[in-house]
This record gives C-alpha cells, sequence and structure tokens, in this order.
C-alpha cells in the first residue's frame, strides 16, 4: 500500500477525477461568469464585448444597491441568531428531560423543501385567513398587516421561515461540537465552584470557537446568495422592497434575458461573498488555539 501512494501518477490518478469535477462545477462556471459580465447577451446570438460597461452600470443602479442592502441585513440577522442557536445547544447537551425529543423537533424543518416551507407561511402571513393574523385576531388587534405586502414588514417576514428553516442544521452542528467536550473539564469546574453560566462562558464556547467561526461564514455567506424562498414567496416584491442580489440576477438574467448584466451581478456577489469571508477569516483569527484529549 506505501508503495502504491508513493507512485506519483497511481496519486494523479486518484486525485484527477475530482479535480476535473471541481473544475467542471465550479472554477470553469466562475470563469465564464466573469466573461459574460463584460458582454452584451440575451442568451441566444452572438455575445458582443462591452469590457466593464455593465460593472459601470451596476454601481449606478439603485435597485442592486437596495438589493445589496437586503442581502446584507440578512447576513446580519442570521449572525445574531447564531446566539439562539447556541444557546438552546447548550440547553440541549446538558442532562435535561426529553433533549431527544427537542432535538427531532429542531431538525424537522431540514427534512422540507425550501419550496415546500415557502408555501407553509404563505398560508400563514394570507392578510385573511392566515393563522398569524388570526390570533392577532383574537388579541383584539383590529388592523392586521399584510405581511408579505407590507415594504416595511416583508423582510422580517420572509426572515422568520428561513430562521425556522435552518435552526436545525446549526443547532446540530453546536451540539455535536458541546457533546465532543470531555466530561471531566465540566466535573472539575464544578468541583472549583463554577456555576452553569461560568462553565459556558469559560470553558465550553473556548474549546468549540473553532466551530463558531465556521458557523459565521456559513451563516453569512449563506445569507448572502439565498434564494429560492425568497423567490417563491414574494418573487422580490412588493416593488422590490424584498428583493437580494440573488433575486435580482435572477430576474435580470432570466426574466429580461440580460445575461450579461446578471453575469456582472453574480460575478459582483461571488466577490462580497470571498470578501466577508476572508474578513471574518480575519477578525476571529488567533494566535493560539484551544486544545483537549
Amino acid at each position: 500500500m506505501n508503495t502504491v501512494m508513493s507512485n506519483k501518477r497511481i496519486i494523479a490518478l486518484y486525485v484527477l477525477p475530482s479535480l476535473f469535477l471541481l473544475l467542471a462545477i465550479i472554477y470553469v462556471p466562475i470563469v465564464l461568469t466573469g466573461y459574460y459580465g463584460l458582454m452584451e447577451w440575451n442568451g441566444i446570438g452572438k455575445p458582443d464585448f462591452i469590457g466593464l460597461d455593465n460593472y459601470k452600470t451596476l454601481m449606478r443602479d439603485s435597485v442592486f444597491w437596495h438589493s445589496t442592502y437586503h442581502s446584507l441585513l440578512f447576513a446580519l440577522l442570521s449572525t445574531l441568531c447564531l446566539i439562539l442557536y447556541l444557546a438552546v445547544a447548550l440547553v440541549l447537551s446538558g442532562k435535561i428531560r426529553g433533549a431527544n425529543l427537542l432535538r427531532k423537533i429542531y431538525l424537522l424543518p431540514m427534512l422540507l423543501s425550501s419550496v415546500a416551507i415557502a408555501q407553509l407561511w404563505q398560508k400563514v402571513y394570507h392578510p385573511t385567513n392566515g393563522i398569524l393574523n388570526g390570533i392577532l385576531e383574537k388579541l383584539g388587534v383590529e388592523n392586521t398587516p399584510s405581511w408579505l405586502a407590507d415594504p416595511h414588514l416583508v423582510l422580517y417576514a420572509i426572515f422568520i421561515p428561513i430562521l425556522w428553516q435552518f435552526a436545525g442544521f446549526y443547532i446540530l452542528i453546536y451540539y455535536a461540537a458541546l457533546k465532543n467536550i470531555p466530561a471531566s473539564l465540566e466535573e472539575a469546574a464544578r468541583i472549583d465552584g463554577a456555576t452553569s453560566l461560568q462553565v459556558a462562558l469559560r470553558i465550553k464556547l473556548p474549546l468549540i470557537s473553532e466551530v463558531l467561526k465556521v458557523t459565521v461564514v456559513l451563516a453569512v455567506v449563506g445569507s448572502l446568495k439565498y434564494f429560492d424562498l425568497i423567490y417563491v414567496m414574494t418573487d422580490g416584491g412588493p416593488n422590490q422592497a424584498s428583493e437580494v442580489m440573488a433575486s435580482y440576477m435572477y430576474h435580470k438574467a432570466f426574466k429580461e434575458f440580460d445575461f450579461g448584466y446578471g453575469s456582472a451581478i453574480g460575478f459582483f456577489l461571488l466577490v462580497i461573498c470571498l470578501a466577508a469571508t476572508w474578513v471574518i477569516r480575519r477578525a476571529t483569527a488567533a494566535k493560539d488555539t484551544i486544545q483537549y484529549s
């Protein structure tokens, strides 16, 4: 076995299939997106090279900047919600009754597709027959809001199902990391008189700091490129009040058939995601990593 793995030709033979898939699925589309961003093209005829005109138009496009703001707002809210997910995971990782059942309940939204979740929450938010407005009317609220038709409420109304959809995913990650911490560390802290809060803040959180960094990157990048649930629930409306970068790119490319401009938006979105990842990694970089055995 050692002889085989020391043969460079054999190693190349193992690596080439995955490298080919990586190039075909990720890197080649990225290069093509950047290339078509320099073109004026409707997706059918011959592309016309126009240089940086699409990007110059992008810088002056107020709708694009509003959609960028909405995506950044989702990223901020998603990052803040990680605190809630972490708190739930901390509780579930303790010795509480019904923890196994609660974990299964939190994972249920992960079994549903984004389209099914969007359809479900459209019914919840329905202005006349929706469950939410029905509860508000029972509580005495006379003018119940139109959640998905109010430009001031629609973004926050959409974020609730997103929060619900990904709760199980992040809770499961945090729960697995917390359960991997040796119980002897917590027992020693308890003997020294540490409270539950002190154990969580001074022992558990530092030990899962690398996991926390990964989830922050996942939350931010995932929010910046989020599309499907928003598209099904509002299609960016009303009056583009819930438009995000990914949905705006879709509208330009596949509804207005301006593939050049849509590619420019997509490439700019990629740059923002990479920049956000770099900033997060730099901001959370630590010289020493806490390890335990």
